[in-house]
Formats: structure tokens, C-alpha cells, sequence
């Protein structure tokens, strides 16, 4: 797919149609394709995870890439979520434990304990999509979100953090109403 032209902010890049956009992996671009030319995301809105570029990317029901943005991920690399994690205080999950699971999941609507609107990724292990919040100045989430390397990018618990204005933008509307 040719690229198309794009609009680009600090908070992302606002697609007007094709796939794939300069920051995507490889793998992602490879991902996407294996979706969209199986129909494996079954006509519903999708998102991809590109792990190691720590960026989203947010396609339409019919498969249309609608835009990317940084996100930030899990402070540990790895691919599971540790057992019973999400049973678990945030106080007992181990540095080790941090990290943001691989896979292929259906998204669903929800709320965090503070009533705040987000997409769960994999409720049992309580890992979810959200805007990214400051929880502690000295972990300069907006600054790490800003930050041209992956490796900043880690610094959750597990859970997906996307800029507000783009969660506001396409996540919200897309995978924040029915499942994805």
C-alpha cells in the first residue's frame, strides 16, 4: 500500500487512508496485511501494537489505517504477563513483572477503579489502553511519550498509555464503544 498523506502533531499522525506509515516496523507492516487480507479482525475496528517502534496504529472496520501515535509500554521487555498479575496490588508486581503482553486480543469498552473511560487489552491480567497519565513527576511520562526512543517508552505497569488527544481522536470512539 502506498503512503498517504498525513497530518502530524506531538500527539500522533492523523491518517487520510493508506498504509503504512515511515515509523512502522516491519512486523507491524507484516501483521496488518496478515489481518486485513484474512479478514482476521472479523469486520471490527483494530488496533496494532508495534512493541518494538512503541507506537499504535489505528485501523477502521474495513481495514483502513487511520493514524499512529507513540505509546508507552511496559517498564520490562517480554511478551506474558505474569501469573495472577492481575489479582495483584500494584505494590506486589515485581520490576521483572512489568511488561505488556503479545498476542491477539479482543478489546472491550471499560472503566479503571477511578471511573476513567478504557479499552482492556486482557482484563484478567488487568492490562488496558488508556491516556497516559502523570502518576509521579519524576517518571516524566509526557516527556518519555515526546522522547524519539523506544527504550523510553517503558516505564507502566503493563498497561498501554496513548497521548489524550489521540486516545480523545480515534481510540475512544473506535475501540472505547464495542469490542475490537
Amino acid at each position: 500500500m502506498a503512503p498517504a498523506a498525513t497530518a502530524s502533531s506531538g500527539t500522533g499522525t492523523t491518517a487520510t487512508g493508506a498504509w503504512p506509515p515511515a515509523e512502522a516496523s516491519t512486523n507491524a507492516q507484516k501483521l496488518v496485511r496478515w489481518a486485513t487480507d484474512t479478514a482476521d479482525h472479523q469486520g471490527m475496528p483494530f488496533a496494532v501494537i508495534d512493541k518494538p517502534a512503541a507506537r499504535i496504529h489505528v485501523f477502521s472496520a474495513r481495514g483502513q489505517w487511520l493514524g499512529s501515535a507513540p505509546v508507552l509500554l511496559g517498564a520490562a521487555l517480554g511478551d506474558r504477563s505474569a501469573p495472577d498479575i492481575g489479582t495483584r496490588p500494584l505494590s506486589q508486581i515485581r520490576p521483572d513483572e512489568r511488561t505488556t503482553p503479545a498476542g491477539r486480543f479482543v478489546t472491550e469498552p471499560g472503566r479503571n477503579l477511578r471511573g476513567d473511560d478504557i479499552v482492556w487489552i486482557d482484563y484478567d491480567s488487568a492490562v488496558s489502553l488508556h491516556r497516559v497519565r502523570s502518576v509521579s513527576a519524576s517518571e516524566r511520562r509526557l516527556q518519555r511519550l515526546a522522547s524519539p526512543g523506544a527504550r523510553d517508552k517503558r516505564i507502566s505497569y503493563g498497561c498501554v498509555n496513548a497521548p489524550e488527544a489521540f486516545y480523545n481522536q480515534l481510540i475512544a470512539p473506535l475501540l472505547g464503544k464495542a469490542p475490537g
